[in-house]
């Protein structure tokens, strides 16, 4: 479990379902954007188990914040990019047609 700060916002990266980059706002803003799963708990436990587990909410963000979550989510540290998109002087990608 890992935790990511932006600006006044925490994400337990346990909690991060997806994440779209490169998107934009309504405003033509550009914007990256993260859906956060967190369970449901019952306030009283029920023997039937619910369809619905998790709650699901995207958050939006943008300016500094945006590039700060590009730059964690495109990083080779952070995220195994399985179709990249372009190749590093050298190295072949093997299943990939452009």
């Amino acid at each position: 479990m890992a935790f990511i700060k932006i600006q006044n916002v925490v994400i337990n990266t346990s909690y991060v379902a997806a994440v779209r980059l490169d998107n934009q706002t309504s405003l033509g803003e550009k914007s990256v954007s993260v859906l956060i799963a967190t369970p449901k708990f019952p306030l009283f436990q029920q023997d039937t188990i619910t369809p619905e587990v998790y709650h699901y909410e995207w958050t939006e963000f943008t300016g500094q914040a945006a590039n700060a979550l590009q730059d964690y989510f495109t990083s080779f540290n952070n995220v195994i990019d399985l179709l990249p998109q372009y190749e590093k002087a050298g190295e072949q990608h093997f299943g990939y047609a452009q």
